[in-house]
């Protein structure tokens, strides 16, 4: 991966558990420059409801586009989370001027049916799933910025879906955030341990059950979904979609990337991120720690978009300087 100028690379992969302050972006956020009009605290227009019927599965959309020339932020959910979760978010996201659509994952949230014994689907069919919703008639891309905003395992989603997929709109850059590669190495001295415990644990139990019932973490997912979460829990790598390994793909990959990790993030570590951007050999890639002074409020993996103003206001910033890209 390539390292923006002006910014900081993370410490050594070998560093603790804790994200280190060499993680942390030294300029300031500032607000978007006018293009990106936003429209200060007051409440934006509520989210709209859409579906889309495909595959067997129902999938739930919100979508918050106000105004339909204005960036758009397709944010991918982590496991388990469903959209709903991210509404203070993307309302922060609308009062910095940007357009945004969240999508409940297949059997998570409003998203229909909820995984059973017959589902087969993994993380490829996760991948196609993006790229139905990015095509879906609701979601106009047109001439205006698209980014992929991917938390945890929907980080995993986007750059997947850029490595093995044409997408419909050209994709002007990627932020990951609290998402890296859940590799058991990669975790502290006892915490590694547990992630290696657990990832022999899982896929027996969802050879019993059917499918996992979502005993500790993740919620309710098919077995294919969490057999590949296997997989990058014990080799520290992306799975292979359809018999392809994507780090070709993924070496190619070559639009800007903003990678945020969050303070007391104890289940994606500053070096789980750098694991996954280590396979990212084209992009540049901005670095940011997301702290509690930053967003004034309590953070881990999920409570970030409880105190998402500030970062908002960045994920704004890092939009405002992106270039339009041509269509393909």
């Amino acid at each position: 991966m390539r390292i923006d100028d002006g910014t900081r690379q993370p410490s050594d992969p070998a560093a603790s558990e804790s994200p280190s302050p060499a993680g942390r972006s030294t300029d300031p956020a500032r607000s978007p420059g006018p293009d990106l009009q936003p429209v200060g605290s007051e409440s934006p227009t509520a989210a709209r409801q859409e579906w889309l019927d495909r595959d067997g599965q129902r999938l739930s959309l919100r979508i918050l586009d106000p105004n339909p020339t204005a960036p758009l932020v397709m944010l991918i959910p982590a496991m388990g989370v469903p959209a709903r979760y991210y509404t203070p978010f993307i309302e922060a996201l609308a009062r910095q001027g940007l357009s945004s659509v969240v999508y409940d994952l297949r059997g998570t949230g409003a998203s229909t049916p909820a995984p059973t014994r017959s589902s087969r689907y993994g993380l490829s069919d996760l991948v196609d799933d993006l790229d139905a919703v990015l095509r879906h008639p609701g979601v106009q891309l047109d001439g205006r910025r698209v980014v992929l905003l991917g938390h945890s395992l929907g980080g995993h989603i986007a750059l997947l879906y850029l490595a093995t997929r044409r997408p419909p709109a050209p994709i002007a850059g990627v932020v990951l955030t609290a998402s890296g590669l859940p590799y058991w190495r990669c975790f502290g001295p006892v915490y590694r341990w547990v992630v290696l415990g657990f990832s022999f644990i899982v896929n027996p139990v969802s050879a019993v059950v059917g499918y996992w019932p979502g005993i500790g973490f993740g919620g309710r997912q098919s077995h294919g979904v969490m057999r590949d979460w296997v997989h990058e829990a014990r080799r520290g790598r992306l799975p292979h979609l359809n018999g392809t390994d994507p780090a070709a793909g993924l070496a190619a990959v070559d639009v800007p990337v903003l990678a945020i990790t969050v303070a007391n993030d104890r289940l994606t570590p500053q070096t789980t991120t750098q694991r996954l951007c280590g396979f990212l050999k084209r992009a540049s890639v901005r670095w940011h720690h997301y702290d509690t002074a930053e967003a004034g409020g309590p953070l881990d993996h999920f409570r970030w978009t409880r105190a998402g103003e500030a970062l908002a206001r960045r994920i704004a910033r890092f939009i405002k300087e992106l270039r339009v890209p041509p269509a393909s």
